[in-house]
């Protein structure tokens, strides 16, 4: 299956758009699709383990990985993997954001999601992630 593949243009500096794609305290301002808040251990700046529930009036839905590269301003890959309701985490994908910094100082975002499970995985995650991104377009 094909990776899905987002690709987004922010009209700020790419050292900007790097903190808020790797640092907790703004991360946790847009993660997660609108109408959710999230909380867990969401720093994605260093390798190492990572987790975030996404809470919503209908529930909650947690998720984690590895931090598994971080090449600063321009690189975080991370796996993915959403936990059952008995707290199992089940199958593993692949998360890679690339920054590229413009010549008017804005910055390329491209965020490649790899390995899903299939179909309908890749069009809930390319929902999930199209709203998290509107939100990170409001905080930039």
């Amino acid at each position: 299956m094909t990776p899905l593949v987002l690709e987004r243009r922010f009209a700020v500096p790419i050292g900007r758009v790097f903190d808020f794609v790797s640092k907790s305290e703004f991360l946790l301002q847009w993660w997660g699709p609108e109408g959710m808040t999230c909380t867990g251990n969401l720093d994605l700046s260093r390798p190492g383990p990572w987790d975030s529930t996404m809470v919503s009036p209908n529930g909650s839905f947690t998720v984690s990985g590895q931090v598994t590269k971080v090449t600063r301003p321009n690189l975080v890959a991370f796996t993915w993997g959403w936990h059952d309701e008995n707290g199992k985490r089940g199958h593993e994908s692949h998360v890679m954001i690339e920054l590229e910094a413009e010549g008017d100082g804005a910055t390329k975002f491209t965020l490649t999601h790899r390995d899903l499970a299939d179909e309908e995985s890749k069009a809930n995650h390319n929902d999930g992630w199209t709203s998290s991104l509107r939100k990170l377009d409001a905080v930039l």
